[in-house]
This record gives C-alpha cells, sequence and structure tokens, in this order.
C-alpha cells in the first residue's frame, strides 16, 4: 500500500519549522520572567533588588503595584541620575499595576514618577546583556 502525497513531507516541514523556531529565536526560548521587588513588589528601597542577579536582553520584568500609588517610567541613565520622571522616546508611563516590560541590550532605567517616591529608593537599573 503506497502513502499518500503529503504524509512523509508534512512532518518534516513541521519538525524543520520547530528546529528554525529554536535555532532563530533562542531569546525566546531562555527569556526569563523577574518580579520586581520579589514578594515586596514595585515600592519604597527596591534600588537594590538587581543585585546578584544576571539579566538577558528578552527577559522580562514584571512590576506589581497599587496604581493609585505609584507607576513605571523607563527612563535615560541621566533622568534616573536625576530622578527626573521623562519617558524614553518611544516609551509610555505604565500605569496598570502589573506591568511586564521587556529589557533590552544595556542598562535598562526605571523610577516611580510619583513626586519624592524615586528619592525614596524606587529605582531600579538593570543591566541585560
Amino acid at each position: 500500500m503506497g502513502e499518500g502525497r503529503c504524509s512523509g513531507n508534512s512532518t518534516n516541514v513541521i519538525t524543520m519549522l520547530i528546529l528554525c523556531m529554536f535555532v532563530f529565536h533562542p531569546k525566546m526560548i531562555c527569556a526569563e520572567i523577574f518580579t520586581v521587588g520579589d514578594g515586596q513588589g514595585w515600592s519604597f528601597g527596591v534600588e537594590n533588588w538587581p543585585a546578584g542577579k544576571t539579566f538577558k536582553a528578552g527577559d522580562t520584568l514584571v512590576f506589581n503595584y497599587a496604581p493609585a500609588l505609584h507607576n513605571v517610567v523607563k527612563v535615560s541613565a541621566a533622568d534616573f541620575n536625576a530622578c527626573v520622571p521623562k519617558p524614553l522616546s518611544g516609551s509610555t508611563v505604565f500605569t496598570s499595576g502589573a506591568d511586564r516590560i521587556v529589557l533590552v541590550k544595556g542598562t535598562n532605567f526605571f523610577l516611580c514618577g510619583i513626586p519624592g517616591h524615586c528619592g525614596a529608593g524606587q529605582k531600579i537599573a538593570v543591566n541585560a546583556i
């Protein structure tokens, strides 16, 4: 009994597509999810939270907080150091209370834009390799 025209080829095509996904999208496969501040969430005093952790481009940071009290702003290094909540070009002020932000290669700077919060340590610098 002969095989149908596509019976062997369709399995090979699917296998090749899956292999291509692994080869061409390794960041998606290996990306990790980190909850900023761990159980404390995005709050005061999280400035040292990234210490000792290894981050890669494509990893996701989850910022959990009460939206009525905080927000998240991705900023430049200068604005981070000066606690100026000016969003990077193409970015926005995040206000959902459960924000998920994908890291880009290099240092990613985040702070809370509510007056006084950045100065109280609600900011983080995360270096992604």
